[in-house]
């Protein structure tokens, strides 16, 4: 019998986002006489911040699943394609100048670096769409985004900037509220709509550049909106969230198997995937005791992927053997 995933990760969000909202360091009780006193808790701490889990973690789950289909590989992540390195040194650089003190110009200027990694990749990948300038067109500016990235914090002003650099770039989604849910929210939800639209497009291209293009399928037009959905929902998250790695990665994997594995039938299962993984990731981070505060977001994520990482690619050195 064939397991239909999307009804089964709605139910699973449907659970996990009330235990999300209950879950921490502090539990909150709903049934307790006091319960009432923690709804400014619930409001305007844990609330915004479980829907920020769901729309960085959905995103990033619906860029992993367009980027292995348009590059039909499945070691593709979005972080590949240079967008990301880019939004995060357009962060750095608010911190650096002074400007994140200013609490909406830090993710101003993440969606500015965002919006410049777009631009140079679809410049240098040109108007063909090949996958393979493409990819390397990707490398390169996440290459350039890092070095430069590595140059601002060895050159910060002082050692505030510094610090908070560092701890940016480590992922969190702790003291947000909804002025970053409003960030985040208009670009996420237009960004998975681009990616929505190249679905039928990446199932074409599984049969090879040139049976695409018989089929109607424009390369430089499904370029463009490759550049701009994957822009648009990474670009978003790093705003709010930082540095929040192998969620594009890892979701696509765990779902595709309960798909007929076209790229346009894992979008919508990636995306829930994705926001599940988040909000479940960010749930652990508050309920692990640290003596320091709570385990940052990206490394717990980091810490999953990592091994998973290297479990893809030994099975695929099996394979290839």
């Amino acid at each position: 019998m064939t397991v239909r995933p999307v009804p089964l990760l709605l139910a699973a969000l449907a659970l996990a986002v009330p235990l999300s909202l209950l879950a921490g360091q502090v539990w909150i009780d709903p049934l307790a006489p006091a319960a009432r006193n923690a709804l400014p808790i619930l409001i305007e701490l844990r609330l915004p911040r479980a829907v920020l889990a769901l729309l960085v973690g959905g995103g990033l789950g619906a860029a992993g699943a367009a980027m292995q289909g348009y590059l039909r590989n499945p070691l593709a992540d979005p972080g590949l394609f240079g967008i990301a390195p880019m939004a995060a040194l357009g962060a750095v650089l608010s911190f650096w100048t002074g400007y994140a003190a200013q609490g909406w110009l830090l993710p101003l200027f993440a969606l500015a670096g965002a919006a410049l990694g777009m631009a140079l990749l679809a410049l240098i990948a040109g108007r063909t769409g090949g996958v393979a300038l493409f990819t390397l067109a990707g490398m390169m500016i996440a290459s350039l985004a890092g070095a430069l990235t590595s140059l601002a914090i060895s050159l910060a002003p002082n050692p505030f900037a510094l610090s908070e650099i560092v701890t940016w770039l480590m992922g969190a989604l702790a003291d947000r509220g909804w002025p970053d849910v409003l960030i985040a929210l208009p670009p996420t939800l237009l960004g998975l709509l681009v990616l929505w639209r190249t679905g039928p497009a990446l199932d074409a291209l599984m049969l090879g550049e040139s049976a695409a293009r018989s089929l109607g399928v424009d390369p430089a037009r499904l370029l463009w909106r490759m550049v701009a959905g994957v822009g648009l929902v990474v670009g978003a998250g790093v705003a709010v969230a930082g540095i929040i790695g192998f969620v594009g990665l890892v979701v696509p994997h765990l779902v595709r198997p309960f798909t007929d594995r076209r790229p346009s039938a894992l979008l919508l299962p990636s995306a829930l995937a994705g926001a599940l993984l988040l909000l479940v990731a960010d749930c652990l981070c508050r309920l692990l005791p640290l003596a320091g505060g709570e385990l940052r977001l990206g490394i717990a994520l980091s810490l999953i992927g990592a091994p998973f990482f290297l479990r893809l690619l030994l099975a695929m050195r099996r394979e290839i053997a």
